[in-house]
């Protein structure tokens, strides 16, 4: 690997901002204390501050020559809210809120790449530190471009960053076109008319229609979009009843709908709402359908992905980029930058949690899991990374 040597020696610093973060999360759009640490020490290393967007959001600033040319890195802040069962030191110290998703460390990173960049300002241009709130199912990214972060902070190309359990520690993985899936998610009534479960005959019964639509919406993944795209339908929830001996008058279908792309998305909800309708009157039953689109599928740019693979192989080499990564069905609302703006998005390998220490929980160290921990040898790399991403994209 060719780190940044000043980076590299500054490791015990951000480990101690990255476990003190990690040790008071915050839930999306609470993110006030981690904001403080974040402006405290861009102000003190004599970056421009702009607080606000977003509610808590934080932009950096630091200009170096005369060129107008300008990006943007952003790295996320925000906690989730569970319970941690690891018991080290920089546990979470607030019962119910946990960094189980590794923005403490993304957070650290972007700090150590801004340290070096406002001490050696070897580029030509603007570089924008977007210290992003809510990611976890908040759409804070969507919340600054509404605050004008674009108008405000323009910007030619937006860069993010995710570390990646179960991908080895220091590896790079990204790929061009859909890297991640749109979140969706749907909660469907069926209306029908309770009575007495020894006469169902009087009413009309919601569980057997809720099952009839659960079984016929498999058929939209199954037989009525293109094989070649990908979909997932899931019914995570169904609520009927309250007594063994009551037919209910109402059953309640709840779930999420992942895609790659915006035309699957559209087929599925279409269908889904069809069928629903179609079976329900079927059994003469009604129904209430709701479809919520959350986080759009984040979509990375052929030419800014082409470009972060050669900032990533200047700094662990070729052999440690894999830029045919496999997409993932989770959802990620930089998405909705990456609508904006064109970028690139990649992950960071977080190594199979051989690095947490004494105390840990017994699960594995998995994103969103309650003995997950970041990883702190990440965060030469991934400060490497931005430095290398600037100095490449605003070359002197």
């Amino acid at each position: 690997m060719r780190l940044v040597e000043p980076i590299l020696a500054q490791q015990a610093q951000l480990e101690t901002i990255r476990r003190d973060i990690h040790a008071h999360p915050e839930l999306c759009y609470e993110e006030q204390r981690t904001a403080d640490v974040v402006a405290r020490c861009l102000t003190d290393w004599g970056i421009e501050v702009v607080r606000g967007l977003g509610v808590t959001g934080v932009v950096g600033i630091i200009k170096n020559g005369t060129s107008e040319r300008a990006i943007g890195l952003r790295a996320d802040m925000d906690a989730l809210p569970m319970q941690e069962l690891n018991t080290f030191e920089h546990a979470s110290r607030h019962a119910g809120k946990m960094h189980a998703c590794g923005h403490d460390g993304h957070t650290a990173m972007l700090l150590g790449a801004a340290h070096y960049l406002s001490q050696n300002r070897n580029f030509d241009g603007t570089v924008y530190l977007i210290f992003q709130p809510a990611e976890e199912g908040g759409a804070g990214a969507r919340r600054m471009i509404a605050d004008g972060l674009f108008e405000r902070f323009p910007m030619d190309a937006v860069y993010g960053l995710h570390n990646w359990p179960g991908m080895a520690a220091g590896k790079f993985g990204v790929v061009a076109g859909p890297m991640m899936a749109s979140s969706n998610e749907f909660r469907v009534v069926v209306k029908g008319k309770g009575a007495h479960a020894a006469q169902p005959h009087r009413g009309i019964d919601p569980v057997m229609v809720a099952v009839q639509i659960a079984q016929a919406w498999q058929t939209i993944v199954s037989r009525e979009k293109n094989p070649l795209d990908t979909a997932v339908l899931s019914i995570t929830q169904i609520h009927a009843g309250s007594a063994t001996n009551v037919i209910p008058d109402e059953a309640v279908l709840i779930g999420t709908v992942r895609t790659f792309t915006t035309e699957v998305l559209d087929l599925v909800e279409r269908r889904m709402q069809e069928i629903a309708a179609g079976v329900a009157s079927a059994f003469n039953a009604g129904v209430d359908f709701s479809f919520k689109r959350n986080y759009p599928p984040l979509v990375n740019h052929a030419a800014q992905t082409a470009f972060a693979i050669e900032a990533m192989k200047a700094v662990v080499g070729e052999e440690n980029v894999d830029a045919n990564v496999e997409p993932t069905m989770g959802a990620e609302d930089f998405a909705f930058m990456l609508q904006a703006k064109p970028g690139c998005y990649v992950f960071l390998g977080n190594g199979d949690g051989a690095h947490r220490l004494g105390g840990h929980g017994l699960g594995p160290c998995q994103l969103h899991n309650g003995s997950y921990d970041f990883n702190d040898q990440l965060l030469p790399i991934g400060a490497s990374y931005w430095v290398r991403l600037v100095e490449m994209s605003l070359p002197r």
